[in-house]
C-alpha cells in the first residue's frame, strides 16, 4: 500500500472540508425552508378563518374519526458539525486516516404509513412505521494499493421508524385546511455496516465486515397543513428525530455512536373513515 498521489491526496483532504462547508449549508438552508413553512401555516389560520372555513361533524361526508395516512418523502441526517462526538460517522471521516464520502451521502427517500385517530376537534393520537435505506461507496482518503488502486468499502444504514405521536390542530377537524403540530416518541430499528478492505495499525490490507443493528429511541417533533377532499386528505409535513444507536465499539467501529437525528419532508395523503 503508498500514500495517495499529491493531486489525488489534496482530493481527500478538500473532500473532508468540502463536508464541513455542505454540511454547515445544508442546516442553514432547513432552517430557512422550515422558517417558511411555519410562517406560511400561521398566516393561513387566520386568512382561512377570516373565509369562514367549512366545517362538518364526525358523521359528514369528510369521513370519521380514523384516519389512515401514507408518506412519501425525504430524509436528511445531521449535518457533520453538529453530530455527537462519538458518531461512527464523524469518526470515519476525521480518523488518521479518513474515508472519502460525505455525510449527505446517508439522505435518503422515505416510504411509511400512519393510523390517526381523532380525540375531538382538535386532538389526534397516532401510531405509524416508515422505512428508508442507502448504500454509500467510500475509499481511503490518503491510501491507496499499489498503483494508486483504491481501497473500497460499502457503507450500508437502514432504518425503520414506529413512532407514537399527538398532534393539535389548529383548525378544527373538517376544516377547509388544517394546519397541525405536534410531538411524542420514536422507536428506530437500524442496521449500520461497513463492508469491503480496510487498513490495520501497520497499515496492512484486510478484508472485513462490520455490523452493527439495535433499536433506538428518541423525541420526534413534527409540523404540516392538510386539505380534505371528500373522505380523502393530502399534505405536506415536516417531522424531526433525535436518537442513538450505541455500543458500536463493541462491533469493531471506529465510534460508539450512530447519530440517527435528521429532517424528515414528506407528501402526505390518507383516507377517513
Amino acid at each position: 500500500m503508498t500514500p495517495r498521489e499529491t493531486g489525488a491526496l489534496c482530493r481527500g483532504r478538500a473532500g473532508t472540508q468540502h463536508a464541513q462547508v455542505m454540511a454547515a449549508w445544508r442546516a442553514n438552508d432547513m432552517m430557512k425552508r422550515l422558517g417558511t413553512a411555519l410562517a406560511v401555516i400561521l398566516l393561513l389560520v387566520p386568512a382561512s378563518a377570516h373565509a369562514q372555513i367549512r366545517q362538518v361533524g364526525s358523521s359528514s361526508s369528510n369521513g370519521g374519526n380514523s384516519t389512515v395516512n401514507f408518506t412519501i418523502g425525504y430524509f436528511a441526517l445531521k449535518g457533520l458539525e453538529s453530530r455527537v462526538d462519538e458518531d461512527v460517522l464523524l469518526n470515519d471521516l476525521q480518523n488518521f486516516h479518513p474515508l472519502l464520502f460525505e455525510i449527505k451521502d446517508f439522505n435518503s427517500a422515505t416510504f411509511g404509513a400512519e393510523y390517526l385517530f381523532a380525540a375531538g376537534s382538535n386532538f389526534e393520537a397516532g401510531v405509524g412505521v416508515g422505512f428508508s435505506q442507502r448504500t454509500v461507496p467510500s475509499v481511503y482518503a490518503d491510501l491507496t494499493r499499489p498503483g494508486n488502486v483504491e481501497i473500497e468499502q460499502e457503507l450500508k444504514l437502514r432504518q425503520v421508524p414506529v413512532s407514537f405521536t399527538g398532534r393539535f390542530l389548529l383548525l378544527p377537524r373538517g376544516s377547509a385546511v388544517e394546519p397541525y403540530i405536534g410531538a411524542g416518541v420514536v422507536a428506530i430499528r437500524y442496521r449500520y455496516s461497513e463492508v469491503g478492505d480496510f487498513i490495520d495499525n501497520s497499515l496492512e490490507i484486510f478484508p472485513a465486515r462490520y455490523v452493527a443493528k439495535g433499536v433506538a429511541v428518541g423525541p420526534t417533533v413534527l409540523g404540516g397543513i392538510r386539505a380534505p377532499v371528500s373522505n380523502w386528505t393530502v399534505g405536506g409535513e415536516v417531522r424531526w428525530q433525535k436518537a442513538e444507536g450505541k455500543k458500536l465499539l463493541d462491533e469493531g467501529f471506529l465510534g460508539d455512536r450512530l447519530d440517527l437525528g435528521g429532517w424528515h419532508a414528506n407528501f402526505t395523503f390518507g383516507v377517513r373513515f
